[in-house]
């Protein structure tokens, strides 16, 4: 399996440092990547910085290779914004098709309705498909925004946030689906998520980042402890197992007030 890796990556606005020596030698293909940190750490920076939409020093490499071009963003990546852009007047449907058709990999020339039918059915959202987009509502839009990352068949997908505006059904039915899917295409897909339980059950490895910097790396059950809660956090806090064996964060007390 190809990955992604990062190397002495310095991203910054103006004068600003936000991403300050950044190496992730291993992103994997094939698992999900879960990026936390509290606000402000440069979560959603680093995500722009890999899309080709932040200018960085330092190497981001895939499968070996250089991911950026001299040209703009590399189009085997997929980003979906925190905050997506302003509704158009376009049916979902419509809207997941333009997508497909705005990249040369996608579902290929020969794709069709049935397609993208197909995955807005996986998604949950196959009924609104002739629905325009100014008509949905936040989760909703979301969804399709998923939909249309989805369809352009991307070697590397980053989401920021995609759960803020989904309820618990459509987070838990997300989360499963981006596992399947990373699985069965091969992906690099790498998620901003702020709820560290959802981390914990859903995602295959953690990067955590504190103030710009990588603080730590590996697998949730690993990376996910007291001492990271309270070092980056500020809380004190427990990982125990409820009674199905699944770990769960418990915060008790704050070590440090918000800053």
């Amino acid at each position: 399996m190809p990955s992604l890796s990062l190397h002495q990556l310095h991203v910054r606005y103006g004068r600003r440092e936000v991403i300050h020596d950044l190496n992730a030698p291993r992103i994997e293909a094939g698992k999900v990547t879960a990026l936390l940190g509290p606000n402000g750490s440069g979560k959603s920076t680093l995500l722009k910085a890999v899309a080709g939409l932040a200018s960085a020093d330092g190497r981001i490499e895939f499968d070996g290779h250089a991911l950026r071009r001299q040209n703009g963003p590399s189009r085997q990546v997929a980003y979906l914004p925190q905050t997506l852009p302003p509704a158009v007047r376009l049916r979902v449907l419509e809207s997941v098709l333009v997508a497909r058709q705005a990249t040369a990999t996608g579902l290929g020339q020969s794709g069709r309705e049935q397609d993208v039918l197909a995955l807005l059915e996986r998604l949950g959202i196959a009924h609104l498909a002739l629905c325009f987009l100014d008509q949905l509502s936040g989760g909703q839009r979301q969804l399709v925004g998923i939909a249309q990352a989805l369809v352009r068949e991307p070697a590397i997908l980053l989401l920021d946030e995609p759960l803020s505006a989904l309820d618990l059904n459509h987070q838990f039915h997300v989360m499963e689906l981006l596992r399947q899917e990373t699985r069965r295409r091969g992906m690099v897909t790498v998620v901003v998520l702020h709820d560290i339980n959802v981390a914990l059950r859903h995602t295959d490895h953690v990067l955590v980042l504190q103030a710009g910097r990588l603080v730590a790396d590996g697998v949730p059950a690993a990376v996910v402890t007291p001492a990271i809660l309270a070092e980056v956090y500020g809380v004190q806090g427990r990982v125990e197992a409820c009674s199905h064996g699944q770990a769960m964060v418990m915060v008790d007390g704050l070590v440090a007030a918000p800053v």
